[in-house]
């Protein structure tokens, strides 16, 4: 792997080949190859969800989109690097009209990315922004009850094809959220922040008792800190912990990134990176506060920008994954078309082309990180070690897995 601070990524094998009488093959060339990462290498699977229902042109996205003609192209540039896709469930895109959620098309996508060997996130269950127009006016009794119906049925209709939802989103800012009008705000008003997260994680779990929930916020201050304490406090159980970092206004940095994530691994719980972003041109200016606040007409990538990105995402991604409480970071976005914000965060330019960031990415992620096939021969005794990244590995045609931090002693059958 040839670095050190990635020890505990690292697993290792002792496989023992033998044949169908049950004796050892010494000195017989193998081939072993990685399959999957056990680390979540994710990106949002916004841009393949028309691709994915085989439709010819995109539905209107809430946070935008690549146009359905490109979707062969990112579908594949999506598969080549990454193993954990987050889908949207924003309630107001969602179910636009009562009654009517999108489910057959989520389904359907979150499908095809199971099919390819890949873990599906969703996001949110519960979140003020994008709830739809039609909850304003209700009781609360009534709201509530609308509020639990949905997480109910969002993940129940989805168990076993998504696992892993982001129950509640940006829950710190929630009460006193005022960019617009919505329903939850004052629901969380009267009834506080952690009676909402206990909404959000005690229905998520009753619905799917097998489900792993994650409390997910931007706000990296010690509000954020005291609501996990408060949280844990109330006896809400809370599978990981959520921590954004959209870095439209510059790279963090090493240092900032590390202390970050040492400050929420007091809690003894998985942290998940849900939301990265670098942008590959003019950086946004340092006194915006609110991102969505920054408008301006055309936002794009710059050749200079391009190669600071680059090194950018190396930076954080060895610094990520080189801290052990990180079980995922995910990507916010593959493309430029349709980006958030029209930011030119994405690793893939509007016109399909890849920029420095992607091709360094696939490296480090499908390079570095990663076993390509080869050739080893087994020893005297019939034995060859494997020693990777944790993860699924082919070893002669035969599938195994090796976790992190963990040698694994296995005997393959070959004929």
């Amino acid at each position: 792997m040839g670095n050190a601070a990635m020890h505990h990524r690292t697993g290792t094998a002792t496989v023992t080949v033998v044949d169908s009488d049950g004796a050892t093959r010494a000195h017989t060339p193998v081939t072993v190859e990685q399959t999957n990462h056990q680390f979540g290498f994710g990106n949002i699977g916004f841009d393949l969800i028309a691709y994915a229902n085989g439709e010819s042109e995109a539905a209107a996205n809430v946070f935008g989109g690549a146009s359905a003609a490109h979707g062969d192209l990112l579908a594949d540039l999506w598969l080549g690097v990454f193993n954990m896709a987050t889908l949207p469930f924003y309630w107001s895109g969602f179910e636009p009209q009562p009654g009517e959620p999108d489910t057959a098309r989520l389904l359907a996508t979150a499908r095809w990315f199971k099919e390819r060997g890949v873990m599906v996130k969703g996001h949110p269950l519960l979140w003020h922004t994008l709830a739809p127009p039609w909850l304003k006016g209700m009781p609360d009794a009534e709201l509530e009850a609308t509020v639990r119906a949905r997480i109910t049925r969002e993940v129940t209709d989805f168990a076993g094809v998504i696992d892993v939802w982001d129950a509640i989103n940006e829950a710190v800012i929630l009460p006193v959220f005022d960019k617009d009008d919505n329903a939850i705000t004052p629901l969380a008003q009267r009834r506080g922040r952690v009676a909402m997260v206990r909404m959000a994680f005690e229905t998520a779990r009753a619905a799917n008792p097998a489900a792993r929930l994650i409390l997910n916020d931007f706000d990296l201050s010690e509000d954020y800190e005291h609501l996990i304490e408060e949280c844990l406090a109330a006896g809400i159980v809370i599978d990981a912990l959520g921590v954004q970092t959209h870095m439209h206004q510059g790279f963090r940095g090493e240092d900032q990134i590390s202390e970050i994530l040492d400050r929420f691994s007091r809690f003894d719980l998985p942290i998940q990176m849900t939301e990265t972003t670098l942008v590959s041109g003019d950086l946004m200016p340092a006194h915006i506060v609110d991102l969505n606040d920054y408008q301006v007409e055309s936002w794009p990538s710059t050749p200079g920008g391009e190669e600071r990105q680059a090194n950018e995402m190396i930076r954080h991604y060895r610094t990520v994954v080189a801290h052990p409480s990180v079980e995922s970071l995910t990507y916010w976005g593959l493309t430029d078309e349709g980006s958030w914000l029209g930011a030119p965060a994405g690793l893939v330019r509007a016109d399909g082309t890849t920029k420095p960031s992607y091709d360094a990415l696939r490296d480090l992620i499908r390079g570095e990180w990663w076993v390509s096939p080869t050739e080893l021969g087994t020893d005297a005794d019939g034995r060859v070690t494997i020693e990777g990244f944790g993860g699924t590995y082919r070893v002669a045609g035969v599938d195994l897995e090796i976790a992190a931090g963990t040698h694994l002693n296995h005997s393959i059958t070959v004929d």
